[in-house]
């Protein structure tokens, strides 16, 4: 069962893709809500607001601190900036799963929102799937440990670091699957 972070965000359309490749889900509001997942979802969303609200539990903090030792844990876009080690904005807390520093909102504005493809390499795997960046943030540095996953125009748009991913856009708005079959599921080649 994976857990989706439900304190702000886009969680739906992540339920959607997980319904999609027939994992069941959890909405995660409690640190008591992680006692039974073996995953976690960080949704697209705002990272302040996102963080407002961790902090006001801090037991959920500790919660997905503590999961995220052992259980893989998938950030969209928000997600991402809250999973880094750091960020271009000292209001939001950083737990540090991913080795990388982000930029917030490096995209631009929500009017400048648009869709594109990304370059998607997992193992033996190069596969081309459609996303959209929302305000998306940029990876501005890669540390060790830390593997590019997904690339656009040359950027960095996804990352992996032993079970956990980021990714900056927003795949599952458009009902791509690859980004959580390669976290949830382990897959490694095209089917």
């Amino acid at each position: 069962m994976i857990g989706v972070l439900a304190l702000q965000g886009n969680f739906d359309s992540h339920i959607k893709i997980l319904k999609k490749i027939n994992l069941k889900h959890k909405l995660v509001k409690t640190s008591d809500d992680l006692s039974s997942v073996d995953g976690l979802i960080i949704p697209g969303g705002e990272s302040t607001t996102i963080t407002n609200l961790l902090r006001r539990n801090q037991s959920l903090i500790d919660g997905i601190n503590q999961l995220s030792k052992n259980k893989p844990i998938l950030g969209s876009c928000a997600g991402l900036i809250l999973m880094s080690k750091e960020s271009n904005d000292s209001r939001v807390h950083n737990f540090g799963f991913l080795d990388v520093t982000t930029s917030r909102n490096a995209y631009g504005r929500q009017v400048h929102s648009f869709e594109a493809k990304i370059n998607v390499k997992n193992n033996t795997m190069s596969y081309d799937i459609n996303v959209l960046f929302i305000r998306a943030p940029k990876v501005d540095k890669i540390n060790n440990g830390v593997e590019v996953l997904a690339t656009f125009q040359e950027e960095v748009v996804a990352v992996r670091q032993g079970k956990h991913i980021g990714i900056s856009c927003h795949p599952e708005l458009l009902d791509e699957t690859l980004i959580h079959e390669i976290c949830f599921k382990g897959k490694n080649e095209i089917s």
